[in-house]
Protein backbone atom coordinates (compact mmCIF):
# COMPACT_ATOMS: atom_id res chain seq x y z
CA UNK A 1 0.00 0.00 0.00
CA UNK A 2 2.49 2.13 0.77
CA UNK A 3 4.41 1.37 -2.67
CA UNK A 4 1.06 1.98 -4.18
CA UNK A 5 1.21 5.31 -2.61
CA UNK A 6 4.74 6.25 -3.59
CA UNK A 7 3.79 5.35 -7.40
CA UNK A 8 0.90 7.32 -7.29
CA UNK A 9 2.62 10.53 -6.03
CA UNK A 10 5.32 9.84 -8.65
CA UNK A 11 2.62 9.51 -11.68
CA UNK A 12 1.00 12.58 -10.16
CA UNK A 13 3.89 15.25 -10.72
CA UNK A 14 4.81 13.96 -13.90
CA UNK A 15 1.32 14.45 -15.02
CA UNK A 16 1.39 18.36 -14.17
CA UNK A 17 4.79 18.39 -15.48
CA UNK A 18 3.38 17.84 -19.32
CA UNK A 19 0.52 19.84 -18.36
CA UNK A 20 2.25 22.86 -17.48
CA UNK A 21 4.75 22.60 -20.49
CA UNK A 22 1.42 22.54 -22.59
CA UNK A 23 0.54 25.58 -21.15
CA UNK A 24 3.73 27.11 -21.91
CA UNK A 25 3.31 26.27 -25.75
CA UNK A 26 -0.01 27.40 -25.99
CA UNK A 27 1.03 31.09 -24.20
CA UNK A 28 4.12 30.86 -26.88
CA UNK A 29 1.73 30.28 -29.63
CA UNK A 30 -1.03 32.99 -28.85
CA UNK A 31 1.77 35.59 -28.32
CA UNK A 32 3.60 35.22 -31.27
CA UNK A 33 0.18 35.28 -33.45
CA UNK A 34 -0.36 38.12 -31.96
CA UNK A 35 2.61 40.12 -32.78
CA UNK A 36 2.36 38.59 -36.50
CA UNK A 37 -1.22 40.04 -36.52
CA UNK A 38 -0.41 43.30 -35.07
CA UNK A 39 2.62 43.55 -37.34
CA UNK A 40 0.31 42.93 -40.09
CA UNK A 41 -2.13 45.80 -39.23
CA UNK A 42 0.57 48.49 -38.99
CA UNK A 43 2.06 47.54 -42.19
CA UNK A 44 -0.87 47.51 -43.60
CA UNK A 45 -2.26 51.33 -42.09
CA UNK A 46 1.13 52.77 -42.94
CA UNK A 47 0.75 51.84 -46.41
CA UNK A 48 -2.81 53.40 -46.22
CA UNK A 49 -1.58 56.87 -44.81
CA UNK A 50 0.97 57.57 -47.08
CA UNK A 51 -0.67 56.30 -50.04
CA UNK A 52 -3.29 59.05 -48.72
CA UNK A 53 -1.44 61.42 -48.03
CA UNK A 54 0.21 61.65 -51.48
CA UNK A 55 -2.78 61.52 -52.90
CA UNK A 56 -3.73 64.57 -50.64
CA UNK A 57 -0.55 66.29 -51.71
CA UNK A 58 -1.49 65.49 -55.45
CA UNK A 59 -5.03 66.97 -55.22
CA UNK A 60 -3.72 69.89 -54.00
CA UNK A 61 -1.19 70.63 -56.47
CA UNK A 62 -3.63 69.80 -59.30
CA UNK A 63 -6.12 71.93 -58.01
CA UNK A 64 -3.73 75.20 -57.57
CA UNK A 65 -3.87 75.76 -54.50
CA UNK A 66 -0.70 75.59 -52.02
CA UNK A 67 -1.05 72.12 -50.46
CA UNK A 68 -1.40 71.81 -47.39
CA UNK A 69 2.34 71.56 -45.53
CA UNK A 70 3.25 74.37 -47.95
CA UNK A 71 0.46 76.59 -46.37
CA UNK A 72 2.22 76.08 -43.10
CA UNK A 73 5.50 76.43 -44.11
CA UNK A 74 4.46 80.11 -45.16
CA UNK A 75 1.73 80.66 -42.30
CA UNK A 76 2.77 84.20 -41.86
CA UNK A 77 2.02 83.43 -38.05
CA UNK A 78 5.72 82.59 -36.98
CA UNK A 79 7.55 80.04 -35.24
CA UNK A 80 10.39 79.20 -33.85
CA UNK A 81 12.44 78.03 -36.78
CA UNK A 82 11.70 79.42 -40.19
CA UNK A 83 11.10 77.51 -43.33
CA UNK A 84 14.45 78.58 -44.76
CA UNK A 85 16.11 76.45 -42.17
CA UNK A 86 17.72 79.20 -39.90
CA UNK A 87 16.84 78.61 -36.29
CA UNK A 88 15.15 81.91 -35.21
CA UNK A 89 16.77 83.59 -32.24
CA UNK A 90 13.72 84.97 -30.76
CA UNK A 91 10.01 84.98 -31.88
CA UNK A 92 8.89 88.45 -31.55
CA UNK A 93 5.10 89.36 -31.20
CA UNK A 94 3.41 91.98 -33.17
CA UNK A 95 -0.10 93.35 -32.42
CA UNK A 96 -2.69 95.88 -33.82
CA UNK A 97 -5.50 97.36 -32.39
CA UNK A 98 -8.94 97.38 -33.40
CA UNK A 99 -11.52 99.18 -31.80
CA UNK A 100 -13.94 99.62 -34.14
CA UNK A 101 -15.82 98.38 -37.36
CA UNK A 102 -15.68 100.29 -40.84
CA UNK A 103 -18.25 102.09 -41.50
CA UNK A 104 -18.22 101.82 -44.78
CA UNK A 105 -15.17 99.26 -46.53
CA UNK A 106 -13.51 96.92 -44.69
CA UNK A 107 -10.11 97.35 -47.06
CA UNK A 108 -8.65 99.19 -44.53
CA UNK A 109 -8.87 96.07 -42.34
CA UNK A 110 -8.50 92.70 -44.26
CA UNK A 111 -6.21 94.32 -46.89
CA UNK A 112 -3.81 96.22 -44.41
CA UNK A 113 -3.81 93.21 -42.10
CA UNK A 114 -2.83 91.25 -44.70
CA UNK A 115 -0.30 93.20 -46.54
CA UNK A 116 1.34 94.55 -43.17
CA UNK A 117 1.90 90.79 -42.22
CA UNK A 118 3.35 89.87 -45.06
CA UNK A 119 5.60 92.65 -45.31
CA UNK A 120 6.56 91.72 -41.88
CA UNK A 121 6.86 87.78 -42.81
CA UNK A 122 9.26 89.01 -45.88
CA UNK A 123 11.60 90.66 -43.33
CA UNK A 124 11.87 87.80 -40.52
CA UNK A 125 13.19 84.39 -40.74
CA UNK A 126 10.89 82.92 -42.57
CA UNK A 127 12.23 84.70 -45.64
CA UNK A 128 15.00 83.15 -47.80
CA UNK A 129 15.19 86.97 -49.37
CA UNK A 130 15.83 88.05 -45.45
CA UNK A 131 18.73 88.23 -43.10
CA UNK A 132 16.35 88.89 -40.03
CA UNK A 133 17.38 85.90 -37.46
CA UNK A 134 13.85 86.83 -35.91
CA UNK A 135 10.59 84.93 -36.29
CA UNK A 136 7.02 86.25 -35.36
CA UNK A 137 3.72 86.05 -34.45
CA UNK A 138 0.86 88.14 -35.30
CA UNK A 139 -2.16 89.39 -32.70
CA UNK A 140 -5.07 91.56 -33.10
CA UNK A 141 -6.03 93.46 -29.50
CA UNK A 142 -9.52 93.63 -30.26
CA UNK A 143 -12.30 95.82 -28.07
CA UNK A 144 -15.95 93.92 -27.75
CA UNK A 145 -17.26 96.54 -30.14
CA UNK A 146 -15.01 95.67 -32.96
CA UNK A 147 -15.78 91.57 -32.64
CA UNK A 148 -18.26 90.92 -35.27
CA UNK A 149 -15.75 92.50 -38.28
CA UNK A 150 -12.24 91.37 -36.43
CA UNK A 151 -13.12 88.24 -35.87
CA UNK A 152 -14.06 87.12 -39.31
CA UNK A 153 -11.62 89.34 -41.21
CA UNK A 154 -8.46 89.11 -39.35
CA UNK A 155 -8.66 85.43 -37.70
CA UNK A 156 -8.46 83.66 -41.49
CA UNK A 157 -5.31 85.78 -42.35
CA UNK A 158 -3.27 84.07 -38.74
CA UNK A 159 -4.25 86.63 -36.61
CA UNK A 160 -4.46 85.56 -32.87
CA UNK A 161 -7.84 87.01 -31.70
CA UNK A 162 -7.70 88.59 -28.03
CA UNK A 163 -10.41 90.23 -26.95
CA UNK A 164 -9.73 92.93 -24.64
CA UNK A 165 -11.64 95.84 -23.15
CA UNK A 166 -9.90 99.39 -21.78
CA UNK A 167 -7.85 98.60 -18.80
CA UNK A 168 -9.92 100.77 -16.78
CA UNK A 169 -13.43 101.64 -17.29
CA UNK A 170 -14.53 105.38 -17.25
CA UNK A 171 -16.44 105.08 -13.84
CA UNK A 172 -13.15 103.81 -12.08
CA UNK A 173 -11.13 106.87 -13.61
CA UNK A 174 -10.60 109.23 -9.93
CA UNK A 175 -9.61 112.14 -12.14
CA UNK A 176 -12.91 114.17 -13.22
CA UNK A 177 -11.23 115.91 -15.93
CA UNK A 178 -9.83 113.15 -17.58
CA UNK A 179 -13.40 111.17 -17.05
CA UNK A 180 -15.51 113.06 -18.65
CA UNK A 181 -13.00 114.49 -21.77
CA UNK A 182 -11.20 111.38 -22.39
CA UNK A 183 -13.84 109.43 -24.39
CA UNK A 184 -13.95 112.37 -26.95
CA UNK A 185 -10.20 112.37 -27.09
CA UNK A 186 -7.49 111.68 -29.77
CA UNK A 187 -8.98 109.05 -32.86
CA UNK A 188 -10.69 106.81 -30.52
CA UNK A 189 -11.42 108.39 -27.22
CA UNK A 190 -10.64 105.94 -23.95
CA UNK A 191 -10.33 102.81 -26.65
CA UNK A 192 -6.98 104.14 -27.76
CA UNK A 193 -5.75 102.52 -24.26
CA UNK A 194 -6.55 98.74 -25.31
CA UNK A 195 -3.23 99.36 -27.19
CA UNK A 196 -1.44 98.99 -23.57
CA UNK A 197 -2.43 95.30 -23.75
CA UNK A 198 0.64 94.57 -25.55
CA UNK A 199 2.60 94.47 -22.24
CA UNK A 200 0.82 91.20 -21.18
CA UNK A 201 2.12 89.43 -24.34
CA UNK A 202 4.88 87.65 -21.76
CA UNK A 203 5.71 84.83 -24.33
CA UNK A 204 7.49 86.97 -26.38
CA UNK A 205 10.96 89.43 -25.10
CA UNK A 206 9.57 91.89 -27.38
CA UNK A 207 6.54 92.94 -28.77
CA UNK A 208 6.17 95.62 -31.98
CA UNK A 209 2.38 97.83 -31.90
CA UNK A 210 1.62 99.41 -35.30
CA UNK A 211 -1.42 100.65 -36.77
CA UNK A 212 -2.84 98.79 -39.62
CA UNK A 213 -2.54 101.46 -42.23
CA UNK A 214 1.71 100.94 -41.61
CA UNK A 215 4.49 99.00 -43.65
CA UNK A 216 7.92 96.82 -42.50
CA UNK A 217 10.66 97.46 -45.05
CA UNK A 218 13.37 96.14 -43.68
CA UNK A 219 14.55 94.02 -40.53
CA UNK A 220 13.74 95.23 -36.90
CA UNK A 221 16.83 93.40 -35.90
CA UNK A 222 19.02 96.04 -34.48
CA UNK A 223 16.34 96.84 -32.35
CA UNK A 224 15.54 93.97 -31.11
CA UNK A 225 18.89 93.05 -30.09
CA UNK A 226 19.66 95.90 -28.08
CA UNK A 227 16.39 95.24 -26.49
CA UNK A 228 17.37 91.17 -25.55
CA UNK A 229 21.20 91.41 -25.49
CA UNK A 230 21.52 95.08 -24.51
CA UNK A 231 23.86 98.13 -26.00
CA UNK A 232 27.24 96.73 -26.78
CA UNK A 233 30.36 99.60 -28.22
CA UNK A 234 28.79 98.58 -31.65
CA UNK A 235 25.48 99.74 -31.51
CA UNK A 236 27.15 103.07 -30.33
CA UNK A 237 30.10 103.06 -32.26
CA UNK A 238 30.12 106.02 -34.78
CA UNK A 239 33.00 105.00 -36.90
CA UNK A 240 31.10 102.03 -38.29
CA UNK A 241 30.70 101.39 -41.49
CA UNK A 242 26.86 100.99 -41.46
CA UNK A 243 26.42 104.07 -43.38
CA UNK A 244 25.08 106.11 -40.42
CA UNK A 245 26.21 107.31 -37.85
CA UNK A 246 25.23 104.13 -35.80
CA UNK A 247 23.49 100.51 -36.30
CA UNK A 248 20.18 102.32 -34.41
CA UNK A 249 19.10 105.77 -35.82
CA UNK A 250 18.30 107.66 -32.95
CA UNK A 251 16.83 110.78 -32.65
CA UNK A 252 19.11 113.75 -32.49
CA UNK A 253 22.18 111.49 -33.06
CA UNK A 254 21.74 110.87 -29.36
CA UNK A 255 23.62 107.80 -27.78
CA UNK A 256 21.98 104.49 -26.63
CA UNK A 257 21.41 104.80 -22.85
CA UNK A 258 23.56 102.09 -20.85
CA UNK A 259 22.77 102.66 -17.42
CA UNK A 260 19.64 100.35 -17.52
CA UNK A 261 18.12 98.34 -20.37
CA UNK A 262 16.30 100.24 -22.73
CA UNK A 263 12.23 98.95 -22.61
CA UNK A 264 10.89 100.31 -25.34
CA UNK A 265 11.44 102.39 -29.11
CA UNK A 266 9.39 105.25 -30.43
CA UNK A 267 8.74 107.70 -32.57
CA UNK A 268 7.13 111.53 -31.51
CA UNK A 269 4.71 113.23 -33.52
CA UNK A 270 6.09 116.35 -34.29
CA UNK A 271 3.74 117.78 -37.01
CA UNK A 272 1.45 117.71 -34.14
CA UNK A 273 4.24 119.99 -31.91
CA UNK A 274 3.86 123.95 -31.38
CA UNK A 275 5.39 126.52 -30.00
CA UNK A 276 5.66 126.39 -26.59
CA UNK A 277 5.04 122.90 -25.98
CA UNK A 278 6.76 121.04 -22.93
CA UNK A 279 6.80 117.68 -24.59
CA UNK A 280 6.16 116.58 -28.16
CA UNK A 281 3.44 112.88 -27.93
CA UNK A 282 4.45 109.95 -29.50
CA UNK A 283 3.30 109.05 -32.64
CA UNK A 284 0.49 105.75 -32.13
CA UNK A 285 1.51 103.81 -34.86
CA UNK A 286 5.19 102.31 -33.98
CA UNK A 287 6.13 100.76 -30.52
CA UNK A 288 8.72 98.33 -29.69
CA UNK A 289 7.93 97.43 -26.12
CA UNK A 290 9.56 94.78 -23.49
CA UNK A 291 6.19 93.01 -22.12
CA UNK A 292 5.75 93.40 -18.19
CA UNK A 293 2.86 92.47 -16.47
CA UNK A 294 4.19 95.24 -13.61
CA UNK A 295 4.57 98.10 -16.51
CA UNK A 296 0.59 96.85 -17.35
CA UNK A 297 -0.72 97.51 -13.86
CA UNK A 298 1.22 100.65 -13.52
CA UNK A 299 -0.34 102.01 -16.81
CA UNK A 300 -3.73 101.00 -14.96
CA UNK A 301 -2.60 102.60 -12.02
CA UNK A 302 -1.77 105.98 -13.86
CA UNK A 303 -5.16 106.00 -15.49
CA UNK A 304 -6.94 105.26 -12.78
CA UNK A 305 -5.71 107.90 -10.44
CA UNK A 306 -6.63 110.19 -14.11
CA UNK A 307 -3.95 113.22 -12.94
CA UNK A 308 -4.20 114.59 -16.32
CA UNK A 309 -4.68 118.74 -16.15
CA UNK A 310 -6.46 121.13 -18.97
CA UNK A 311 -3.11 123.04 -18.93
CA UNK A 312 -0.34 120.41 -17.85
CA UNK A 313 -1.53 117.13 -18.96
CA UNK A 314 -0.57 114.29 -17.69
CA UNK A 315 0.74 114.84 -13.86
CA UNK A 316 1.00 118.91 -14.82
CA UNK A 317 4.81 117.96 -16.45
CA UNK A 318 3.67 119.08 -20.00
CA UNK A 319 2.54 115.70 -21.36
CA UNK A 320 -0.20 117.75 -22.82
CA UNK A 321 -2.64 119.19 -24.14
CA UNK A 322 -2.61 117.81 -27.76
CA UNK A 323 -3.98 115.66 -30.06
CA UNK A 324 -4.14 112.61 -28.18
CA UNK A 325 -2.56 113.32 -25.44
CA UNK A 326 -5.16 111.64 -22.81
CA UNK A 327 -4.79 108.32 -24.32
CA UNK A 328 -2.19 106.25 -25.59
CA UNK A 329 0.16 109.65 -27.72
CA UNK A 330 0.57 111.47 -24.33
CA UNK A 331 0.18 108.30 -21.23
CA UNK A 332 3.56 106.93 -23.31
CA UNK A 333 5.98 109.94 -23.24
CA UNK A 334 4.71 110.48 -19.60
CA UNK A 335 5.74 107.00 -18.89
CA UNK A 336 9.22 106.83 -20.45
CA UNK A 337 10.21 110.56 -20.36
CA UNK A 338 9.17 111.44 -16.81
CA UNK A 339 8.28 108.40 -14.63
CA UNK A 340 11.19 106.12 -15.69
CA UNK A 341 13.37 108.10 -17.90
CA UNK A 342 16.11 106.15 -19.40
CA UNK A 343 14.68 103.47 -20.16
CA UNK A 344 12.79 104.59 -23.62
CA UNK A 345 14.36 105.92 -26.44
CA UNK A 346 12.83 107.95 -29.28
CA UNK A 347 14.18 106.75 -32.61
CA UNK A 348 15.02 109.03 -35.84
CA UNK A 349 11.35 109.15 -37.78
CA UNK A 350 13.27 109.69 -41.07
CA UNK A 351 14.09 105.73 -40.22
CA UNK A 352 11.42 104.40 -38.33
CA UNK A 353 7.90 105.25 -38.96
CA UNK A 354 8.30 107.23 -41.78
CA UNK A 355 5.41 109.71 -42.61
CA UNK A 356 6.93 111.44 -45.48
CA UNK A 357 6.03 114.96 -43.49
CA UNK A 358 7.24 118.23 -43.88
CA UNK A 359 9.55 118.83 -41.03
CA UNK A 360 9.36 122.50 -40.31
CA UNK A 361 6.50 124.59 -39.86
CA UNK A 362 6.13 126.69 -42.98
CA UNK A 363 5.22 125.28 -45.97
CA UNK A 364 7.57 123.87 -48.33
CA UNK A 365 7.41 125.81 -52.46
CA UNK A 366 9.14 124.01 -55.16
CA UNK A 367 10.79 122.20 -53.02
CA UNK A 368 12.22 124.30 -50.71
CA UNK A 369 11.56 124.35 -47.18
CA UNK A 370 11.25 126.95 -44.60
CA UNK A 371 10.70 128.16 -41.04
CA UNK A 372 11.65 126.63 -37.55
CA UNK A 373 12.38 122.57 -37.46
CA UNK A 374 9.28 121.55 -35.40
CA UNK A 375 12.03 118.88 -33.42
CA UNK A 376 13.86 121.69 -32.40
CA UNK A 377 11.01 123.42 -30.77
CA UNK A 378 12.95 121.67 -27.31
CA UNK A 379 16.08 121.22 -28.13
CA UNK A 380 16.98 124.68 -29.62
CA UNK A 381 20.48 123.59 -30.74
CA UNK A 382 18.53 121.66 -33.74
CA UNK A 383 16.40 124.48 -34.51
CA UNK A 384 17.82 125.08 -37.87
CA UNK A 385 19.12 121.72 -38.20
CA UNK A 386 16.56 118.67 -39.45
CA UNK A 387 16.71 116.13 -41.86
CA UNK A 388 13.55 116.54 -44.56
CA UNK A 389 12.41 112.81 -44.10
CA UNK A 390 10.65 113.23 -47.66
CA UNK A 391 14.05 113.20 -49.05
CA UNK A 392 15.17 110.16 -47.43
CA UNK A 393 15.43 107.21 -49.65
CA UNK A 394 13.45 104.20 -49.24
CA UNK A 395 16.36 101.68 -48.68
CA UNK A 396 17.00 103.62 -45.81
CA UNK A 397 13.57 103.29 -44.01
CA UNK A 398 12.63 100.65 -42.08
CA UNK A 399 9.09 101.31 -41.53
CA UNK A 400 6.46 103.74 -43.33
CA UNK A 401 2.62 104.67 -41.48
CA UNK A 402 0.31 105.88 -44.01
CA UNK A 403 -0.65 109.03 -42.43
CA UNK A 404 0.29 112.03 -44.81
CA UNK A 405 0.74 109.87 -47.44
CA UNK A 406 -3.27 108.86 -47.50
CA UNK A 407 -3.82 105.39 -47.60
CA UNK A 408 -2.48 102.61 -49.98
CA UNK A 409 -6.12 101.13 -50.88
CA UNK A 410 -7.16 104.51 -52.11
CA UNK A 411 -5.34 104.65 -55.36
CA UNK A 412 -4.29 107.63 -55.11
CA UNK A 413 -1.66 108.48 -58.16
CA UNK A 414 0.47 110.77 -55.92
CA UNK A 415 2.51 111.37 -59.09
CA UNK A 416 3.04 115.12 -58.83
CA UNK A 417 6.31 116.55 -59.18
CA UNK A 418 6.73 117.67 -55.37
CA UNK A 419 9.28 115.93 -52.73
CA UNK A 420 6.05 115.13 -50.64
CA UNK A 421 4.39 113.13 -53.28
CA UNK A 422 7.85 111.71 -55.09
CA UNK A 423 8.26 109.59 -51.76
CA UNK A 424 4.63 108.76 -51.24
CA UNK A 425 4.09 107.39 -54.28
CA UNK A 426 7.28 105.36 -53.49
CA UNK A 427 5.82 103.93 -50.54
CA UNK A 428 2.03 103.24 -52.16
CA UNK A 429 4.29 101.20 -54.95
CA UNK A 430 6.00 99.21 -52.20
CA UNK A 431 2.46 98.65 -50.30
CA UNK A 432 1.34 97.18 -53.93
CA UNK A 433 4.32 94.92 -54.77
CA UNK A 434 3.74 93.30 -51.13
CA UNK A 435 0.42 92.66 -52.01
CA UNK A 436 1.34 91.20 -55.64
CA UNK A 437 3.74 88.98 -53.61
CA UNK A 438 1.18 87.83 -51.01
CA UNK A 439 -0.83 86.82 -53.95
CA UNK A 440 1.62 85.03 -56.08
CA UNK A 441 3.80 83.53 -53.66
CA UNK A 442 1.80 83.18 -50.98
CA UNK A 443 -1.45 82.22 -52.33
CA UNK A 444 -0.07 81.10 -56.04
CA UNK A 445 -2.20 83.15 -57.88
CA UNK A 446 -1.25 84.00 -61.23
CA UNK A 447 1.80 86.23 -62.77
CA UNK A 448 1.60 88.68 -64.86
CA UNK A 449 3.45 91.10 -67.38
CA UNK A 450 3.06 94.72 -65.86
CA UNK A 451 4.17 96.33 -69.28
CA UNK A 452 0.75 94.19 -70.43
CA UNK A 453 -1.94 96.54 -69.36
CA UNK A 454 -4.80 94.16 -71.04
CA UNK A 455 -3.16 91.14 -69.91
CA UNK A 456 -3.02 92.74 -66.28
CA UNK A 457 -6.46 93.90 -66.37
CA UNK A 458 -7.77 90.43 -67.34
CA UNK A 459 -6.08 88.55 -64.99
CA UNK A 460 -6.54 91.15 -62.08
CA UNK A 461 -9.27 93.84 -62.97
CA UNK A 462 -7.47 96.51 -62.67
CA UNK A 463 -5.55 98.72 -65.59
CA UNK A 464 -5.14 101.99 -63.89
CA UNK A 465 -0.87 102.65 -63.86
CA UNK A 466 -0.32 99.24 -63.66
CA UNK A 467 3.06 99.43 -63.72
CA UNK A 468 2.46 101.20 -59.68
CA UNK A 469 -0.70 99.47 -58.86
CA UNK A 470 0.14 96.26 -60.09
CA UNK A 471 -3.75 95.79 -61.82
CA UNK A 472 -5.57 96.11 -58.46
CA UNK A 473 -6.31 99.82 -58.91
CA UNK A 474 -9.16 100.32 -62.06
CA UNK A 475 -9.46 104.23 -61.61
CA UNK A 476 -8.11 106.64 -59.09
CA UNK A 477 -9.70 106.93 -55.60
CA UNK A 478 -11.06 104.68 -53.22
CA UNK A 479 -14.03 103.38 -55.47
CA UNK A 480 -10.97 102.10 -58.27
CA UNK A 481 -9.91 99.77 -55.53
CA UNK A 482 -10.01 96.00 -55.94
CA UNK A 483 -9.99 94.14 -52.93
CA UNK A 484 -8.34 91.67 -52.08
CA UNK A 485 -10.12 88.43 -51.44
CA UNK A 486 -8.79 85.47 -49.56
CA UNK A 487 -8.46 81.47 -50.92
CA UNK A 488 -10.56 79.11 -49.82
CA UNK A 489 -7.39 77.18 -48.85
CA UNK A 490 -6.63 80.42 -46.11
CA UNK A 491 -10.04 79.91 -44.21
CA UNK A 492 -9.66 76.50 -44.20
CA UNK A 493 -6.26 76.14 -42.74
CA UNK A 494 -5.22 79.39 -41.14
CA UNK A 495 -8.46 79.88 -39.82
CA UNK A 496 -8.02 76.37 -37.71
CA UNK A 497 -4.66 77.68 -36.83
CA UNK A 498 -5.56 79.61 -33.81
Amino acid sequence: MNINSRRGTKQSASSRHHSNLDRFIQLFLILTAAIIVIGYYYFLSSTVLQKTSDETTTNSKNSGDVPNNDLRNNNIRGGTKSTNNKDAKATIGYAITVTSCPKTSTSGMLDGAAVLQHSIHLNSSHSSSSSSQYSYQMYALVHPAAISCAKSQLEPLGYKILIRDVPVSLDQIQGEYLRTKVEKNGCCGDKEFVKLHAYTLMEHEVVVHLDLDTLVLRPLDDLFDVMIDGVTDDDNDTNNDIGKTKKIEVAFHDPLPTKQPINAFFTRDYNMAHQGMKHAGVQGGFLVLRPSMEVYEEFREIIRKGDFRSKGGWGGMGFGPFYGSMTFQGIIPYFYDHLHPGTGVELDPCAYNNMAHNPRDKPTKNDIVSGNCRNGYNRPEFNDECEDCRSRPIEEVFTTHFTLCQKPWECHAQDGDRIQERLCRKFHGEWYRVREDLETNMWKRGVVDLANTDETAKVRGGEFQPQQFRGYCKRPGAGGYIPITLPPLVFRVRGKAN
